[in-house]
């Protein structure tokens, strides 16, 4: 795995902009970071497909305009489209490289950030608390790193000789900022918290995916955290898990379309996500006592 991911200095040939305009500094010891300025446009008959390798960093894009892209799964099909909020954050771990395909323009600051740095960060702002990982995030609203964001794009038009000690303390703001971010998932002793914003970003994918099969690592990955992270903050925030919260989900939709009368039990099993009608009427009869068909003709009455 290349510590030095980057072609060169700028990230923009990996999101095909091979001219992007790029700042770089070395904050601390010896770890640099990258910031580039990416602006690519899409048009609907060329795949817009962004691809960087693995390495020793982080990739945090803060978003400059609202856009949406659909990650790159591992078996190489497309995850579901995710919306990207104008100054919203992705933070990811470039350790297995990562890939995405935009669908809508993209403008956005691209920060390559070593691992390295981050140590660097830790040692220097966090003595004692180990705290040397970030948390991974996706499209998380984060108005601290998009008001930092905001004066390092001002940079690009300043005097060069004035803009490094400049971005060298932003820099070291930014990576303070995501540092102490990660620390306060995590609390000693009422174990994982699972924030607001999360938790509804979680139940919202929940909600737009009950079609189809759906893991609580892929659920964990949408806002940014490991599958046991997530599975025991999302319990501690709702006092269910994440695979109990869908199945009422899934019924309660199911009950939805029972009232409305026009789908047959079969295919409300399917809309729902359930396995087939045997299952639904299995779970369903267990979580409200009654069968589908029994459901339906109660509100017929």
């Amino acid at each position: 795995m290349s510590p030095d991911c980057p072609d060169g200095n700028s990230l923009g040939a990996y999101f095909g902009l091979a001219e992007a305009p790029f700042l770089k500094t070395v904050p601390l010891a010896s770890a640099p970071i990258i910031v580039s300025k990416i602006t690519r446009s899409v048009t609907r008959d060329v795949e817009a497909r962004v691809a960087l390798p693995r390495c020793d960093a982080y990739l945090v894009m803060v978003y400059l305009e609202d856009t949406v892209h659909s990650d790159v799964i591992s078996n190489g099909l497309l995850a579901p489209p995710r919306w990207c909020a104008k100054g919203s954050v992705c933070v990811v771990d470039l350790d297995e490289g990562v890939s995405a395909v935009l669908h809508r323009d993209l403008c956005s600051l691209a920060v390559y950030l070593p691992k390295a740095l981050v140590h660097e960060v830790a040692r220097a702002s966090f003595p004692g608390q180990g705290a040397k990982t970030l948390r991974c995030r996706r499209a998380e609203p984060d108005k601290v790193v998009s008001n930092l964001a905001s004066v390092v794009l001002s940079l690009f038009e300043r005097d060069p000789e004035t803009v490094d000690p400049l971005l060298r303390h932003l820099s070291i703001a930014v990576c303070t900022h995501l540092l102490q971010d990660s620390l306060d998932v995590v609390t000693p002793k009422g174990g994982a918290i699972l924030p607001s914003d999360r938790e509804m970003a979680a139940k919202g994918f929940m909600q737009e995916n009950l079609a189809r099969e759906l893991t609580v690592g892929e659920v964990a990955a949408v806002i940014g955290l490991s599958a046991a992270h997530f599975a025991q903050g999302f319990k501690n925030v709702t006092g269910l898990t994440p695979r109990q919260w869908l199945t009422q989900a899934r019924v309660g939709a199911a009950k939805t379309l029972l009232s409305e009368h026009e789908l047959s039990i079969k295919e409300i099993a399917r809309a729902c996500g359930f396995v087939d009608q045997s299952h639904f009427t299995k779970v369903f009869s267990r979580e409200v006592g009654t069968t589908p068909a029994r459901w339906r003709d109660r509100q017929l009455h």
